[in-house]
């Protein structure tokens, strides 16, 4: 599988990226208009303050007079600091004011001033030019009137405007950027509900999901759910495979194993009863191995959906002990019960249970001695302990640690059948009810203690 990386990472960084352009386009736009309004206003004042000084203009005798107003120049000093300057220029002759002060190179409309940016005594200014025209008739005169202000104040008010629209789009990226954050986990909290809806079901809960999904998912959810239920048949198909495989090899084994030994009853030669008696052991090896591998898988299987029934395990043991006591008669082997009385409630799966009790006694009955006893006991203390002690070999210099792999036997039992699946098959049930499985020497004598542990209700 080609993992792509996170989406919610993916969709939170797309729409950081919008944020952020869009915080950009926004401190441009604010910039800008702002400047332009500011320049728009500087623009507007010195107009002004070239039209006040305009009207003022006369003609007397054919003579272009001014009387320069106060408030003409002063309206632009008491905004800021900026130096102002003026010229009033009649037919080429500068009347008053600076006398090298550029003219605009596009000359000014009656009706329309003109405005120029111009570097001006090594400072850049925004001059405002308007003409009038000063007299009557053919003689009236075209005067021009020019008014200047350095740009300082305007300058300042634009890096104020930047500052603040720094400030505006740094804040408005940031509170996008968090609520990227959160539409993104917003947008994927469907997913995030049904993966843990469907992480918190055991592993034998294949039931269909039914969530509340956007349409989007509705498509992912129905192919898991026809994907289950693919997956609850062929479990089911596998579950009555192992049963029938069950009793199709074990039935045949029988079989041959009884023919087996009436035929060793009627041979005579000690090389053919040898022969006969190592096909039979085979046969027993082969019968045991493939019921304990066929039980082996139907634990696993019933572990994954481990039944609930109301059980007493004390009627568990008996049982138990009831249903292997002729197999314990033919090796004289008696089966001593210490289980006291009244029965011991608990939930589990029965059938994985009594595999376990089998498997267990069966091993303490066939690695016992003939003419021994094995006890069972049932001891109810903090937890309820269902152990089976026989007088048989032991483990020998075996590590007990290892014993509930799979196929590992003890190092002195070379000699009898086995399959080394038992106290795997043990271990096994016991951990799927939450218990565990306690492998120790017979503290009384020789042999081996074998217990199931599980919690009380």
């Amino acid at each position: 599988m080609r993992l792509l990386g996170s989406i919610r990472r993916r969709l939170f960084i797309q729409l950081a990226l919008v944020a952020a352009v869009l915080s950009l386009a926004f401190f441009l736009v604010v910039r800008g208009v702002a400047e332009r309004a500011a320049e728009g206003t500087q623009d507007d004042i010195l107009s002004a303050s070239a039209t006040a000084i305009a009207d003022s203009l006369r003609s007397e005798g054919g003579i272009v007079t001014l009387d320069l107003p106060y408030s003409a120049l002063s309206m632009l000093g008491s905004i800021n600091e900026d130096r102002v300057f003026y010229r009033v220029v009649s037919e080429g002759n500068t009347l008053t004011g600076y006398a090298d002060l550029p003219q605009p190179e596009v000359p000014p409309r009656l009706s329309l001033p003109s405005f120029e940016t111009l570097d001006y005594r090594g400072d850049e200014i925004r001059a405002a030019s308007v003409i009038r025209p000063v007299g009557t008739g053919a003689q009236a005169a075209q005067v021009v009137v020019t008014v200047a202000q350095t740009r300082q104040g305007l300058a300042a008010i634009s890096r104020q405007i930047t500052s603040t629209a720094t400030g505006i789009g740094v804040g408005f990226f940031l509170l996008a950027t968090a609520l990227s954050l959160w539409a993104a986990g917003s947008a994927l909290a469907p997913i995030t509900r049904i993966t843990g809806s469907v992480t918190r079901r055991g592993p034998n809960d294949l039931r269909p999901v039914n969530a509340n999904a956007p349409d989007e998912l509705e498509p992912l959810i129905d192919a898991l759910n026809s994907f289950m239920a693919r997956l609850r048949s062929s479990l089911s198909r596998t579950e009555d495979f192992i049963a029938e495989a069950a009793h199709r090899v074990r039935t045949p084994l029988a079989t041959v194993r009884a023919q087996a030994e009436i035929t060793h009853r009627k041979l005579n030669k000690p090389e053919h009863k040898q022969a006969i008696r190592e096909m039979i052991r085979a046969i027993d090896e082969s019968s045991r191995s493939a019921g304990q591998m066929l039980d082996h898988a139907m634990v696993t299987f019933r572990a994954d959906s481990l039944a609930q029934d109301t059980l007493d395990l004390r009627a568990l043991m008996v049982e138990t002990c009831d249903r292997l006591g002729p197999t314990a008669d033919l090796k004289d082997i008696a089966i001593l019960r210490d289980i006291g009385a009244g029965p011991v409630p608990f939930t589990g799966d029965g059938i994985l249970l009594q595999a376990a009790l089998q498997n267990i006694l069966d091993n303490a009955i066939k690695y016992s001695p003939d003419d021994s006893n094995i006890t069972a006991r049932v001891v109810l203390d903090d937890a309820i302990t269902l152990s089976f002690t026989d007088q048989g070999r032991g483990f020998g210099e075996t590590d007990l640690t290892g014993l509930t792999t799979r196929y590992t036997r003890g190092a002195n039992v070379g000699d009898i059948v086995g399959s080394g699946l038992g106290l795997t098959i043990a271990d096994e049930v016991a951990k799927a009810h939450g218990g565990r499985l306690e492998i120790s020497t017979n503290k009384k004598g020789e042999g081996a203690c074998v217990s199931l542990v599980f919690p009380r209700d």
